[in-house]
């Protein structure tokens, strides 16, 4: 019956995609051949000092023509800091006072004041230190139509991370992934495929991760941009989603390894699995419920949210056992 039913989302995902966005276009270059200006679009809440710190270290990057920072929240003194940083170096445009209007519309409003060909979707939390930016731009060199590319995002311990390369989310993905049965079926496919062999050249996936997302500018604007329906979480792999079902394509490089540290955000972990919990609800209703039988729907949801409940859980833990320790009831 499961295996039934995992064939069956696969299945329809194919039937899903269909070709829409232009072919043929070559990626754009100045004319001497060097990578065409690029703009970078940041987006930031609670941060901390590797803001600071990503911001520098994406100036230095000779491609990068402009620096957009979306301050979606930041305490006084760091967006003062912001203000001042902003006015002394014309290569940066901070917008503030918006909010918290999460990160799919962070992107957005980044996109809008971006002038350049190329357009670099990039968290604060991935700190280039060795021209990684420049590489992700030469590896672009000769994609055609519209694409998206992505790097290798590499852990604090030296692993790839799960996000860099994926395949596509279908409840029968997600049914593999959170219950671990493709250790146990072979051939059954997996969402995440950071545990897979690493490719020798840049390969096509499903789904890269929007911590370090690069395209044409002007296929993100066709593309009406992210879905701002999702908050925080499953944006980026909704956007690749909707890209493939278009017509565009979506690359992983290997070559290029860019560190990614993740959780640099001060922003309540519960708050951020909250919101992780509804992408991913919102991201199945709207893609795949409508033709996915009862009981794959009801198992997806059911996977969902024991996620969401354990982290909420793992999240209460350490207070607890403080609570329980004998020095607390002295």
């Amino acid at each position: 019956m499961l295996s039934h039913l995992l064939n069956f989302s696969s299945a329809s995902l194919k039937e899903s995609e269909s070709s829409g966005m232009s072919e043929g276009r070559k990626t754009v270059l100045s004319g001497d051949g060097a990578p065409a200006p690029l703009c970078v679009v940041m987006v930031s809440y609670f941060t901390g000092e590797i803001l600071f710190t990503a911001m520098e270290a994406v100036l230095r990057e000779e491609v990068v023509a402009r620096l957009v920072l979306v301050d979606n929240g930041n305490p006084p003194g760091v967006q003062k800091r912001l203000r001042e940083t902003a006015a002394s170096d014309p290569r940066i445009e901070l917008i503030t006072g918006q909010g918290n209007v999460g990160f799919a519309r962070g992107c957005n409003l980044g996109a809008e004041k971006a002038r350049q060909p190329l357009l670099l979707l990039l968290n604060p939390d991935c700190v280039p230190v060795g021209g990684e930016i420049r590489e992700l731009v030469d590896a672009a060199r000769g994609l055609t139509g519209d694409w998206l590319l992505g790097p290798r995002l590499m852990g604090g311990d030296g692993r790839e991370q799960a996000g860099s390369r994926r395949n596509a989310l279908t409840p029968a993905t997600l049914v593999a992934e959170g219950t671990g049965i493709y250790r146990l079926r072979p051939g059954c496919r997996r969402f995440n495929l950071h545990q897979e062999p690493l490719p020798e050249e840049m390969t096509e996936v499903a789904v890269i991760s929007g911590a370090c997302m690069l395209m044409p500018l002007e296929s993100y604007l066709r593309m009406g941009g992210m879905d701002e329906g999702y908050f925080l979480h499953v944006e980026d792999i909704d956007f690749c989603l909707r890209f493939r079902q278009a017509g565009g394509k979506v690359w992983f490089c290997p070559q290029v390894e860019l560190a990614h540290r993740k959780g640099s955000s001060e922003a309540p972990s519960r708050m951020v699995e909250r919101h992780k919990m509804q992408g991913f609800l919102r991201y199945f209703r709207q893609h795949f419920f409508d033709d996915t039988p009862f009981p794959l729907r009801a198992l997806t949801v059911s996977l969902v949210w024991l996620k969401y409940l354990g982290s909420c859980a793992a999240s209460l833990a350490p207070a607890w056992r403080q609570r329980q320790s004998p020095s607390s009831k002295d």
